[in-house]
């Protein structure tokens, strides 16, 4: 590894451990030229994802997409930026470790959705609302009522979808 202060390659590793709920290891090296420290990540490199937009048009998978639609639907909520990115991460690994290369957009909104209503029903509402693009009030009031309902309802030790 190149160190990014003398950009000599003499560096060595001090310390490496795993990242919580991650696939990626955090790796603490020193260069043995300038003495300096510098944190690195390693990442298993998976094969890229494509989504099917509504359009049919494609496009590499974009972490970021997910991350903004959830942080406009927490925003003024009391949901921690550490449980939206254990959220991401728990959508983001059910994607990867799908058979599909090639996964409608659709597929992913209802991941989001189904975790979303476990963390913030506010939150779950206002990503439906854009998400399912509610024609009117009396549709939002349809699945609010539906939200409500399910809330209680258990099944198999968890809450039911539609």
């Amino acid at each position: 590894m190149r160190c990014p202060f003398c950009n000599q390659d003499n560096t060595r590793v001090v310390d490496s451990r795993p990242i919580e709920d991650s696939n990626a290891i955090r790796r603490r090296r020193m260069c043995d030229v300038c003495g300096r420290r510098f944190t690195t990540y390693e990442k298993v490199e998976t094969i890229p994802l494509i989504v099917i937009k509504k359009d049919m048009n494609r496009e590499q998978y974009d972490r970021s997409k997910i991350e903004t639609g959830i942080l406009r639907a927490c925003h003024k909520r009391p949901v921690s930026a550490e449980k939206i990115n254990e959220m991401v991460n728990k959508v983001e690994t059910e994607l990867f470790n799908g058979e599909e290369r090639e996964i409608p957009s659709s597929v992913i909104g209802e991941k989001v959705m189904h975790y979303l209503k476990d963390l913030d029903q506010v939150a779950y509402v206002r990503f439906a609302s854009i998400y399912r693009e509610f024609k009117d009030v009396n549709t939002f009031m349809d699945e609010l009522k539906r939200c409500s309902t399910n809330s209680g309802r258990q099944k198999n030790g968890s809450v039911e979808l539609y």
